[in-house]
């Protein structure tokens, strides 16, 4: 720091010289942005006084008394003319004046005093508040509580300063309990357990924050810690004031006791606006020309307007392909609106393609767009639907579950309350949906098929082919997309006539037999718009239905068609205009699932040469795969694992900077995965392989785990049928990343043996290095420091070897765990601090981050706690920009070790908490491990009773892993260990 007074954040002046003046903090004078010379301790007391009596006078007397109190100095009167005549000089003019023998501070502007600021802000947080704008008001307490910068009235004295510093102290209390009420009412209690947990730890008496502190516990499903804080409270107010909880102490522990079910949701008011939760609004717009069906709207919206007193009003409909079971479906929900004024959600479920989607994901999205934190939606699937229900309690919304697969899709994501009502949609019937309202759903009648052509072709042209236009949509089977399809091109070719049209779809070459039942009926309403196509649209059509994945980008389809970015996107837009693809989002494309499998079968009937399938995937395996090596390159600059991968014949994108990088990494990641698992049984194999290592930092960072882990796996798979033992061992190698990462370390151990075999095999020096530091780092988990240490030594010597200095110091910070291991911290601490100076060379990357962990856990253990907290705080910052979640997490557990080893507990707990919600780096035995710690913390602090409740989910998790640590969890439970 460069020792210059900071100003508020919240309190910054706008450039003017204006003054301005602090009190929440030290006491403080600014000109502008220029600080002004205060004057000694004495004379900043003067300043505070006045400044304090917010314009008012204070005599000499009260001065005097407000700087010395009863035994002022002999020359009490002078020293208080002297340090008025220094502020004036200051000041300035008019600002201190003389009156009736005292002083006054006067002719301040608007926000001058930081105190006034605060109290002004509150005020209007409190107005917030009444009128129901808990959001507003929560933002504005934040924005008070920031104005505070350490002790208000630091270092100045008197007993005046002393008083208004209780005060000022006791005020800031009082906020922050407001606002973490507030953060309550808006289920934001994950988030608030650590901070309570500081609270608590620093004012043990102060009983608001303790109850605070069990409703965000039990909220986030820890009811015995909940209940631990309760009796804890109650032991310490005996033993140190000799009283017992107060009232509302005691009913919450009741209430937690008997699982009230209303303590699992905010409590305001619902006459408060503020309360209210946000109102999602996610139908996708209707089609201003729907037509017909009109028996189908009277009885699905008759169904919908009976949810009010029923538990729940579900309807089905059922329909092939194309018949417009989305259209009527969205139609009838933008009617039946105002019958659910609290929102109305809507999600493809993608039932008909190989990949439909996950109810937990979906329930996800639900649940954040009903305005719950990330940090409060659970993981499993039967604990998001539960919450799912909760917050439907008592709200009429509307939910459209489009293109289901199945009943078992569905079911978690009915609302399952009264005054809720579904509508699905989905290519089966779900006899087995118990009390849905089943509608199938046929293709329109010929009056209706002709009233939509004439909706979108035009009156003019029908009428006078009206027989034309009769034999146009009985080609299309009267099937709504089809007519769609076929009158959109006509109405976009002014030359063309209707006969024209029909002349074209008479030749049956140029459709299937659009008359024949089920699918092929579908396919033969898509014949009619791929008939259409020029030559290069079509071929656009056929390429890119080959790929996998939920959509596709621009780049990505670029590579595909082996097109320029610009001649892509015209060819795209021109799909989009014909309704055979979709704009998913801007620079984003999907198909509908029936049209992907309609333009794949186009692809094996019409590419030619028929290699042009192969070679177009082998263009997006090829961009996705350079692209992610720029990515790895990026993240982790000198590392010669890209060198070692496969090479490429087509580009990738070039990046300017790390977040573009990772954006573009997080983004692709399903497509990227799919294109993995597509080239499992192809010639691209070694390759794919390549681009699952090269997107590592997808398990890294806790996101798209599960699905980095099922390729993974199935890259094993296909690897071993093939008999390649280089792709073998270099796909083995991924695994036992994901498998460390989990902390799943038996598995984690046969895999690297198995890796290490196969890359021996084919003597892959690239994955020989990689899986030696690999078995390290598992010989560290079984407290096998010799094997670890040799293991690291020979990951060196290959690194070494290989020029890949930023890996050579990675497994050197690893190395200095093993000498830790072995007791020799001074050399440990000596070989991090040398991965951390090779690593320093590349900049401020994630594995500088790591290399710093490795010195604070060497530091650490040597007893250096200061510098220790310096070197993981360095990691924290970076890996935070770098998105990596869960070694944040872990970083924040190493952080609590060293306070509660310098006897800091409070702190311990605070970062504990942090790990236990951003989860960390091996699973749930590292769960157990932080949960551990935090347990030692709370028992420091005199919070038993919740320690123990730790102690005990540890010890579940160790013995459900049979983790060694289950023994000495086990002793921290006996009544003797915790005596």
């Amino acid at each position: 720091m460069d020792g210059v007074p900071r100003v508020p954040e919240q309190w910054r002046p706008d450039g003017s010289a204006a003054l301005r003046f602090s009190v929440l903090g030290p006491v403080r004078a600014w000109r502008g942005a220029d600080s002004l010379p205060t004057g000694s301790p004495q004379q900043r007391a003067l300043l505070a006084a006045l400044l304090l009596r917010e314009g008012r006078t204070a005599t000499a007397g009260e001065l005097i008394d407000a700087l010395w109190g009863e035994e002022p100095p002999s020359q009490a009167l002078a020293a208080v003319r002297t340090y008025a005549s220094r502020l004036r000089k200051v000041l300035d003019p008019d600002v201190l004046v003389s009156e009736s023998g005292g002083y006054a501070i006067r002719s301040l502007g608007d926000g001058a005093l930081d105190l006034a600021v605060a109290q002004e802000l509150a005020t209007d947080a409190e107005k917030a508040k009444n009128s129901g704008d808990l959001c507003h008001a929560r933002s504005l307490l934040n924005k008070t509580l920031n104005l505070w910068d350490g002790e208000p009235l630091a270092s100045v004295p008197g007993p005046y300063a002393e008083t208004q510093r209780a005060r000022l102290e006791e005020w800031r209390l009082q906020l922050l309990e407001s606002r973490l009420d507030m953060d309550l009412e808006q289920g934001c209690h994950a988030e608030a357990v650590s901070e309570l947990t500081a609270l608590t730890a620093a004012h043990p008496l102060r009983e608001r924050f303790r109850e605070l502190l069990m409703l965000a516990l039990y909220r986030s499903g820890r009811q015995a810690e909940a209940l631990a804080v309760y009796a804890d409270t109650r032991r310490l107010l005996a033993d140190e004031l000799g009283v017992d909880p107060r009232p509302g102490l005691k009913e919450l522990q009741q209430r937690i006791l008997q699982a009230d079910p209303n303590l699992a949701e905010p409590s305001a008011p619902v006459a408060e606006p503020a309360a209210a939760p946000v109102r999602p609004a996610q139908l996708p717009a209707t089609v201003s020309d729907f037509t017909g069906r009109a028996s189908f709207v009277s009885e699905l919206g008759d169904v919908l307007a009976s949810a009010e007193g029923r538990v729940m009003a579900v309807s089905a409909l059922a329909g092939i392909g194309g018949v417009g079971k989305t259209t009527l479906a969205v139609h009838v929900a933008h009617q039946a609106r105002g019958a659910f004024p609290d929102g109305q959600l809507y999600v493809d479920l993608q039932g008909a393609g190989a990949r439909a989607a996950e109810p937990e994901t979906v329930l996800g999205a639900f649940l954040r767009a009903l305005g719950a934190a990330d940090s409060s939606i659970p993981d499993s699937l039967e604990e998001r639907a539960a919450l799912f229900r909760s917050m439907l309690d008592g709200r009429r919304v509307l939910v459209l579950l489009d293109n289901a697969r199945d009943a078992a899709q569905v079911r978690p994501l009915l609302p399952g309350t009264e005054g809720c009502a579904a509508l699905i949609t989905s290519r089966v019937r779900m006899v087995d949906l118990v009390g849905a309202h089943l509608v199938d759903l046929d293709v329109m009648s010929p009056e209706e098929a002709l009233q939509l052509f004439t909706k979108i072709v035009g009156g003019e042209r029908v009428a006078a082919e009206r027989e034309s236009a009769l034999d146009v949509v009985a080609a299309c089977g009267f099937l709504p997309l089809a007519i769609r399809i076929a009158a959109s091109r006509l109405a976009a070719r002014r030359t063309w006539t209707v006969s024209v049209l029909a002349a074209k779809l008479a030749d049956e070459r140029r459709r299937l037999d659009e008359l024949q039942a089920g699918d092929l009926a579908v396919k033969a309403t898509f014949e009619l718009g791929y008939g259409q196509l020029e030559p290069a649209q079509a071929r656009a059509f056929r390429l890119l239905g080959l790929a996998d994945g939920p959509d596709i980008s621009l780049a990505a389809a670029a590579a595909v068609l082996n097109l320029p970015v610009e001649a892509t996107e015209d060819l795209l837009e021109s799909l989009v205009d014909t309704s055979l693809l979709e704009s998913a989002a801007p620079g984003r494309y999907r198909y509908h699932d029936l049209v992907r499998l309609y333009a794949r079968a186009c692809a094996e009937r019409d590419e030619q040469p028929p290699s042009e399938r192969a070679a177009a995937m082998s263009r997006l395996l090829d961009f996705y795969l350079a692209t992610a090596a720029e990515v790895y390159a990026i993240e982790r600059p000198g590392d010669r694992l890209v060198d070692g991968l496969e090479p490429t014949e087509y580009a990738g994108l070039r990046f300017t900077d790390g977040s573009a990088a990772l954006d573009w990494l997080y983004n692709e990641a399903a497509p990227l995965l799919a294109c993995v698992r597509q080239s499992a049984d192809t010639n691209r194999l070694q390759r794919a392989v390549d681009l699952l290592w090269a997107a590592k930092d997808l398990t890294e960072s806790g996101a798209n785990s599960h699905q980095y882990e099922t390729t993974a796996r199935a890259m094993c798979e296909a690897t071993r049928a093939a008999g390649d033992p280089r792709a073998e061992g270099r796909a083995r190698t991924v695994l036992t990343d994901v498998l460390l990462v989990s902390g799943r370390i038996e598995q984690a151990e046969e895999e690297a043996r198995l890796a290490m075999e196969l890359a021996g095999d084919a003597q892959d020096s690239t994955a020989i290095s990689w899986v030696a530091n690999n078995r390290g780092l598992i010989c560290l988990h079984q407290g096998r420091y010799a094997d670890g240490k040799a293991f690291f030594d020979q990951a060196i010597e290959g690194l070494r070897a290989a020029g890949n200095r930023p890996f050579e110091a990675t497994s050197l910070c690893n190395l200095s765990r093993a000498h830790l291991g072995m007791g020799s911290v001074a050399k440990a601490v000596e070989i991090a601090q040398r991965g951390v100076a090779i690593h320093a060379e590349f900049g401020r990357t994630v594995r500088l981050a790591n290399s710093h962990y490795a010195v604070g856990i060497a530091l650490h253990r040597a007893g250096r706690h200061a510098e220790a907290l310096g070197h993981f705080s360095e990691a924290l910052g970076i890996l935070h920009d770098h998105r990596q979640r869960l070694w944040e997490g872990t970083t924040h557990f190493r952080i609590a070790e060293v306070h509660l080893a310098a006897r800091r507990p409070a702190q311990a707990a605070q970062h504990a908490e942090q790990a236990l919600a951003l989860r960390c780096i091996g699973g749930d035995r590292m769960r157990g491990n932080v949960l551990t710690l935090l347990g030692r913390a709370l028992s420091v602090l005199g919070q038993v009773d919740r320690a123990r409740a730790c102690w005990r989910e540890a010890l579940n998790l160790y013995e459900q892993s049979g983790a060694d640590e289950a023994a000495e969890v086990r002793a921290l439970l006996t009544p003797a260990t915790a005596a």
